[in-house]
Parts: C-alpha cells; structure tokens; sequence
C-alpha cells in the first residue's frame, strides 16, 4: 500500500489547473485494478534502488484516466514526489522542435528536402570524415581524413538523425575541440558545427545526433519565423497548449520543484553531475534543453493524438501529423529495435508483433536521457507519460507494457 492512497488521490484531483481533463478508467475502456500495475511496476525500481521516484500518467480518448505519483525529490530531503514536480526531459525537446519545424513547413517557410545552407550558409560545402590509420575511428582521438560530402544535408535528414551531424566518434571528436562558450547563442555556435566532418555521407546511415541535429533545427526555426526559439515556442506552441510550466530554463519558483537527477552504478544512486547543464537562459537547446512536468508535456502529446489541436489551439493539420509519426527510416537501416523505424523527430513502431512491442503499429514518441519517455497511440486514442530522472533503460517497455495490458475495450 506505499504511497497508494497519494496515487489514488493524483488520479482523481488535479493538481495542475491546465491538465488535462480526467475520467473513471473505466468509462474510458480501462481497467482501474490493471492500471495499478503501474504502480506496482514503479514501487518495484524504487526497491531496486533504480529510481527515487516517478510521476507517471496515462489518458484515453483526450482524459486523464491514471496518475500515479511515488517517491522522493531527492535522497537528502527526502521530500515527497508531486505531481507538479518539474523534469529535465533531455531529448524529449525533440519532438517539440519536430513540430516547430512542421509549423514551419505548413507556413510555407522550409521544405524538409531543403538543404540546411538555405539557412545558414557555412552548411554549403561540408566533408565527410573516412576512418583510416591504426585503430581508425575506435582510435582514441579517431584517426580519420576527409572527402566531400556527396550532397549537402537537409533539414529532413537532421529530423530523421540521417545527417551524420556529430552523430559519432570522428564528428563528435573535432566538435570538442571548439566546444560551445557559456554565452553562445544558436547563432554563434550552430554554424561553427559546419566546420566539423560528417560521420558518414548523408542519408546512407542512421545514427543518433544527440545535440547537433536538432540545435540545428532550432536555429533554423529561428532563422524561419524570425523569432528567438524561447520566444517561438513560448508563443506558439507552449502558451497555445497552456504548457506553463514548460521552458529551456526554471524561474526560481520552479527550482525548488526541480527533481534531482541520479546515475546508477555498482554503488547505487550517486547525484548527476549534469543537474542543470543542458539547460540554458541564452542556449535553447533543441536537442534537449527544456524542463517540464507530467501534465504539461501530456498536453503536448495530446494535441499530437488529436491530430495537431488540443482545446481552441491547432498547431498542425492531421496530414502533416501523420507525415510527422510515419516511417522514413525504416528498422533495415537505422539499427533499432527490429519493428521500430524513424520519423520527422519520432521513433515509430512499424511493426509491433515482428519486434515485441506492446504498444501498436503506428505508435509514436520518444525518450530522453534522464529516464523520461512517452508515446502516443492513434490506434488505441492514448497517451502516455513517464517522468523519471535515471536512465533505466528496462522501464520504457515495462511502462508500456503496463499500460497496454490496462486496455480491456
């Protein structure tokens, strides 16, 4: 019974004024005893020492049909969990900075084939680095020389992670040696990444970019709405979706929500020593700057549901959401999970019984590297959310599994 009575009370009050509106699981098609798996599921990694706490949250049909809230904010306070409690969701920005670009693109602005040089012109003439010499690109610095890319790379391969923008070790290597000041802005930083080498020739692999490509994309959403990303997204997507508690840096009210971040290891939990650091108050990281909490970023992955709207606010047509949650890199080429191919800022599940996912055919979302992970289920008209500030790998398909098991009609 540890901590049940605070989930039950989370799944029934909200606690946050713009969540999302919530219902009996069951009038929803769930079931309330299966959905305490979750959980049950949670408690479980809190044993384990996996995790100091979790907000997890599951709707149907647009309502909130479960929240589950367990835990501590940190190991020293031992402050309990809340659901507004605030989330480093690392690369979970993504998807919001996919749908930026999508805003974008319906606007007129860009074309995902276009070339990222349209933008910022240092892109025009990049080279690809070629492993070569003792231990090449396994070589610590890699030992590589240079070709010129067969093509220039495009917006649609930095959504899909095609690009080879420091998206491994040889790129990645010479990143380094000009690494970003404290007072960079997109502007001043995004082009000084086209002097580095792309890690393959563009749209021949997939590999994930875990900054590069989406700083990218955020500056050339800057560049395409002539408005600073914070800005950009505070008016148009996070004020629309009333996210207001989504943002690239917390005030200092927010602070004191923020959950402390956590490595495992062989020695249990030890403190992340990147609390704050992907965050920034001049770098809008669209790889993976924003903090949020458990309602603000379901309403996010409620508008997706819904086909681009939530409440009065559309930010995308149904065409181009589905264009967005599609396969363009198919499981044979990106070397995932097998069934699970590639969108424009998404992972999708192409085939869900092939690679033993839970959830269903179309599925899509992503994850982050504190431990957050969501996906959306047109199929199943469901969302899901889960916000956790270590990165246990095992917890995302137990989640979905949890949630998917819950459906009952």
């Amino acid at each position: 019974m540890r901590n049940f009575l605070s989930c039950a009370l989370a799944t029934v009050l909200s606690l946050n004024a713009a969540a999302l509106p919530e219902a009996k699981p069951e009038a929803l098609g769930l079931s309330s005893e299966r959905l305490a798996r979750i959980h049950s599921m949670v408690a479980k990694h809190m044993d384990l020492g996996d995790i100091t706490g979790a907000v997890m949250l599951v709707a149907r049909k647009g309502q909130i049909a479960y929240v589950d809230v367990q835990g501590v904010m940190d190991l020293e306070s031992k402050k309990p969990v809340t659901r507004d409690a605030m989330f480093r969701i690392a690369s979970m920005t993504k998807p919001v900075i996919g749908t930026a670009i999508m805003m974008m693109m319906e606007e007129g602005k860009l074309r995902v084939d276009d070339p990222v040089s349209k933008f910022i012109p240092e892109f025009k003439k990049m080279r690809v680095a070629v492993a070569s010499g003792p231990g090449g690109a396994t070589a610590k610095p890699p030992v590589f020389s240079t070709v010129p890319a067969d093509r220039e790379i495009t917006i649609k391969d930095l959504l899909t992670h095609t690009s080879g923008l420091a998206s491994g070790p040889m790129g990645a290597s010479e990143v380094a040696k000009n690494p970003r000041k404290p007072t960079d802005t997109l502007a001043d930083y995004v082009p000084r990444l086209a002097a580095t080498p792309l890690e393959f020739q563009p749209g021949t692999r997939w590999l994930y970019s875990p900054g590069a490509a989406f700083d990218t994309l955020g500056r050339i959403v800057e560049i395409a709405s002539n408005t600073p990303l914070d800005r950009f997204l505070a008016q148009r997507v996070f004020g629309p979706l009333e996210m207001k508690d989504t943002s690239f840096y917390p005030s200092e009210a927010q602070l004191s929500r923020l959950i402390t971040a956590y490595t495992k290891s062989e020695k249990g939990l030890t403190k992340n020593p990147q609390q704050i650091t992907m965050s920034s108050k001049v770098y809008f990281s669209g790889g993976g700057g924003l903090v949020s909490t458990v309602d603000d970023y379901a309403r996010f992955a409620q508008m997706l549901a819904n086909g681009g709207e939530l409440g009065t606010a559309r930010l995308l047509s149904p065409r181009t959401v589905k264009l967005m949650g599609s396969v363009h890199v198919p499981a044979t080429l990106n070397g995932r999970r097998p069934g699970e191919g590639y969108g424009l800022s998404v992972r999708v599940v192409s085939d869900a019984v092939g690679g033993n996912h839970r959830v269903s055919d179309g599925a899509f979302g992503w994850s982050g590297a504190y431990g957050t992970h969501f996906w959306v289920d047109q199929k199943e008209d469901l969302i899901a959310v889960m916000m956790i500030q270590t990165a246990i790998g095992e917890m995302r398909p137990e989640f979905e599994n949890a949630v998917m098991q819950a459906i009952i009609k």
